[in-house]
């Protein structure tokens, strides 16, 4: 029994792709096809992965990391238009023969993702009818994820799109504890950081985070869906409508 135990814990220990919840959903004959391209990468936050323009070389399916696809502005600022973590997959696109991504990749938060060459993951897509059926649905989730972020900063408040946003992390993370500065979070909302620091004050005054030298712990996160916009379920709801197979539920 202890014999088993041990070689159980190895295979999941010696089994990354686990913690990627497109992966470890994918059949055996198509996880065969990805397998002996994928490799594991460590990545710092705010590390970029690929610039807006630029030929995608390799796809990245994250374990542990978060991943930012930001649109920059001619002035300098940037927006985020969709967050890919545990349950997805970054630049998919390229294995879809768009090459050339339109938009800049940045690790969101510091962790693990497995890298799969882009002519790789093309080449396993073009096999299996499944894995691209499954490619594309997920390139819909990240085009649902765009429109509800535009709509979003239009239409609601910097503290229902914070809570919003910081719920979406916590998600993608499996953690409580998120290493963020205020003027992170001001770029990806695209507002003001003292905005932000408003809010992030209030949200502290009333027990549903604490914040300290960019830090952030979320206390109460049932408050905090309560004080999130409503696109935090929209986007829930497009992934699960999509996607629904490939999500473990969160706490």
């Amino acid at each position: 029994m202890l014999a088993e135990s041990l070689r159980s814990r190895f295979l999941e220990r010696s089994m990354p792709y686990r913690d990627n919840f497109l992966l470890a959903a994918l059949s055996p004959k198509d996880r065969g096809l990805l397998e002996p391209h994928l490799q594991t990468m460590q990545v710092k936050q705010h590390q970029l992965l690929f610039e807006a323009g630029e030929e995608v070389q390799a796809t990245y399916f994250p374990t542990s990391a978060v991943v930012s696809l930001v649109v920059a502005l001619s002035n300098g600022e940037s927006v985020e238009a969709a967050m890919v973590g545990r349950d997805g997959v970054v630049a998919a696109a390229a294995s879809l023969d768009s090459r050339i991504s339109l938009s800049r990749g940045v690790v969101q938060l510091a962790g693990e993702l497995m890298t799969c060459p882009a002519q790789a993951l093309k080449a396993a897509a073009l096999q299996s009818p499944t894995l691209l059926s499954l490619l594309v649905r997920h390139e819909q989730t990240l085009f649902a994820q765009a429109q509800q972020s535009a709509a979003c900063m239009a239409n609601h408040h910097v503290e229902a799109r914070l809570c919003r946003w910081l719920l979406r992390a916590r998600d993608l993370a499996g953690r409580d504890t998120l290493l963020f500065t205020q003027e992170y979070l001001a770029e990806m909302l695209g507002v003001q950081r003292t905005s932000v620091t408003v809010v992030a004050h209030t949200l502290q005054q009333a027990g549903f985070i604490s914040y300290s030298r960019g830090k952030i712990q979320l206390l109460n996160v049932e408050g905090i869906r309560d004080g999130a916009c409503e696109c935090y379920a929209v986007v829930r709801s497009q992934h699960d409508l999509l996607l629904g197979h490939n999500r473990r539920p969160s706490s």
